[in-house]
C-alpha cells in the first residue's frame, strides 16, 4: 500500500502588489492553518516519509510549518502544475507516505481525477487553501499509480481544525 497526502498551500499574502507570484509568502491565517494541519496529520498518524513540494515561497513555507522531517524535493514542476504534471511527478515518488503540496486549480483537478470516490464534503471540488486529502492506493510502486484508484481516508479544511 502507498499513501498520498495531497495538500494545497496555506493562505498567502497579497500585501505587496509588486511581489512576483512565485515569491508570495503566507499571511497570518495561512501560518495558523499550516501549523494546525501539521498537528492534525500527526494526531492521525499521517506522517510522510517523502515530500514533493512546489518551489514557490508559499508552498515551501506551508511545508516548513507542518514541521515534518522527511526526504523533501522542492520542484518547479509543481508550480501551478496541472493534473497531468502532478501525476507524472507522483509516479516518480519513492516514499510509502508521500506529501504533495501544490496550487489551484491544478491540485483540485488532480484530486478529483485520482480518487476512486470523492469524499462527501462540499469543499472538496474547490479545494480551498490548505485543503488536504489523504488517500491510499493498492500498489507497491508509485510508477503503477492510476487515476480513479485512490481510496480516500480523510479530507479536511483548516476551518474545521484551526483555532
Amino acid at each position: 500500500m502507498k499513501r498520498l497526502i495531497l495538500m494545497r498551500h496555506a493562505k498567502s499574502s497579497w500585501d505587496d502588489p509588486l511581489l512576483d507570484d512565485h515569491a508570495r509568502v503566507l499571511n497570518g491565517r495561512g501560518r495558523i492553518s499550516a501549523d494546525a494541519l501539521g498537528d492534525w496529520l500527526r494526531a492521525k498518524l499521517y506522517k510522510p516519509d517523502q515530500a514533493l513540494v512546489s518551489d514557490a515561497a508559499r508552498t515551501r513555507e506551508t511545508f516548513a510549518r507542518l514541521n515534518f522531517i522527511c526526504d523533501t524535493r522542492f520542484t518547479s514542476a509543481l508550480y501551478h502544475a496541472g493534473a497531468r504534471t502532478m501525476m507524472q511527478v507522483l509516479k516518480g515518488a519513492q516514499g510509502n507516505t508521500v506529501l504533495m503540496i501544490g496550487h489551484n486549480p491544478g491540485i483540485a483537478e488532480f484530486a478529483e481525477q485520482i480518487v476512486a470516490q470523492p469524499p462527501d464534503h462540499m469543499r472538496f471540488y474547490d479545494y480551498p487553501t490548505c485543503a488536504t486529502t489523504v488517500m491510499e492506493f493498492d500498489i507497491d510502486d508509485w510508477a503503477k499509480v492510476k487515476s480513479g484508484t485512490g481510496q480516500v481516508l480523510d479530507f479536511v479544511i483548516p476551518r474545521e481544525i484551526a483555532p
